[in-house]
């Protein structure tokens, strides 16, 4: 079954639910340091605004017990610096008070409901049908007319705001969430030659994006940095030096070397290893040459080296898509971040460029880099869709 989109839905006069993900990093007062992720959803909510639907916005706001935890009326309030509309809050989800908020809202009018994980229902997960059972679901819904949702960055969760509403209501699908589908659902309709630069500390996942493009023919080249990196050198025969086999063992990625070692073996033509790394030594970057690094040194690799940054440059330049995943080293000090940098500036000169989210979104956004085709506002739902995985609020829409 196709999923609606806001193209099927009749908006005039409807009170709307829409699930979105505002989870945004707080400054040290609880005010917004980021409002990206807001500004994502601008066009899914000003659409829906001026073609006259009653708005009611679904959201969460970090996790129980973390320290960005809070309420979302200063979400609210920049929400109505972005929108063209009337936007007021509301300190409820599903009480009477809330379901009053909806009913009371005229045509092109917008009111942001509390943090969703508010309530201990929504940081578990269910089953649709259980979860259209939940007090939140049970309580709103008799006060909306239909659900969309454009959470994409949390559609890898089966919690009640993101598959309950759909067992009650008409349910869409919003620009972000459609744009996302259409992009990392359809990378084998990308342009050729495809390169996927794999990389970041999520080695297990990381790893199945590699062994899915890979086995799939979705890749005809893949790139490894990162922590990622490390494991394939190992896998490889290289001695990473101390630091950085500790860090391997104390995550339990020893599996992970196992898996590397099996796709060098069935795919090492198409799989490119670092030239060089960069460690910490002294204060200071220095970098080595795979081919010459020291055995049992005690500096853990930090970044990939210059000369890898020119080899998998070469590579992206004659790419037809690259795809992102995970950066190239610790690109949160700058000391360290010239691979990730070099790296991902390349990647955005490939005919067809996909940015696949979290860390990766984030250091493109340091960077101040430009140039890519489609930036993925999810991290875990964007590395799902890459392995080939379903995502549990995406079928709700179905």
């Amino acid at each position: 079954m196709a999923i609606r989109t806001l193209d099927d839905l009749a908006a005039a006069d409807a009170a709307v639910g829409v699930r979105v993900d505002f989870n945004s990093p707080l400054t040290g007062d609880g005010t917004l340091a980021d409002d990206a992720r807001l500004r994502a959803h601008v066009d899914t909510l000003d659409e829906l605004v001026e073609r006259g639907a009653r708005v009611a916005v679904l959201a969460h706001q970090g996790r129980p017990g973390g320290e960005d935890f809070t309420r979302l009326e200063a979400h609210a309030e920049r929400l109505g610096e972005l929108l063209d509309a009337d936007v007021s809050y509301c300190d409820g989800t599903f009480c009477t008070d809330a379901r009053q908020a909806v009913q009371g809202l005229d045509a092109g009018e917008v009111v942001v409901l509390e943090n969703t994980r508010f309530y201990s229902e929504e940081y578990m997960e269910f089953e649709p049908e259980r979860a259209a059972e939940t007090h939140l679901v049970e309580g709103l819904a008799p006060a909306l007319d239909a659900y969309v949702n454009d959470a994409f960055a949390a559609a890898h969760r089966s919690q009640p705001s993101l598959v309950g509403f759909p067992e009650r209501l008409p349910a869409y699908a919003g620009r972000v969430m459609e744009r996302e589908l259409d992009v990392l659902g359809r990378i084998e309709e990308t342009p050729t030659p495809r390169v996927y630069v794999v990389g970041g500390a999520k080695v297990p996942d990381s790893v199945t994006v590699a062994e899915h493009a890979l086995a799939n023919g979705l890749a005809e080249r893949v790139l490894v940095t990162g922590v990622v990196a490390n494991v394939f050198l190992a896998a490889d025969g290289v001695d990473v030096g101390r630091a950085s086999t500790e860090f391997i063992h104390d995550q339990g990625y020893e599996t992970e070397i196992e898996r590397a070692a099996d796709l060098l073996a069935e795919y090492g033509d198409r799989i490119q290893l670092p030239l060089d790394v960069a460690v910490e030594r002294d204060g200071e970057r220095v970098e080595l040459s795979v081919s010459e690094l020291p055995p049992g040194r005690d500096e853990a690799v930090m970044d990939v080296g210059s000369d890898t940054v020119d080899a998998y440059a070469d590579v992206l330049a004659d790419a037809g898509t690259a795809v992102l995943n995970g950066p190239a080293g610790v690109f949160e000090d700058e000391t360290f971040a010239d691979g990730t940098r070099g790296v991902f500036a390349a990647a955005a000169n490939a005919e067809y460029s996909i940015v696949g989210g979290g860390d990766t979104a984030a250091a493109i956004r340091k960077f101040g880099l430009t140039g890519f085709s489609h930036t993925s506002t999810g991290g875990g739902a964007a590395l799902r869709l890459l392995t080939g995985e379903s995502l549990p609020a995406v079928e709700a829409l179905r």
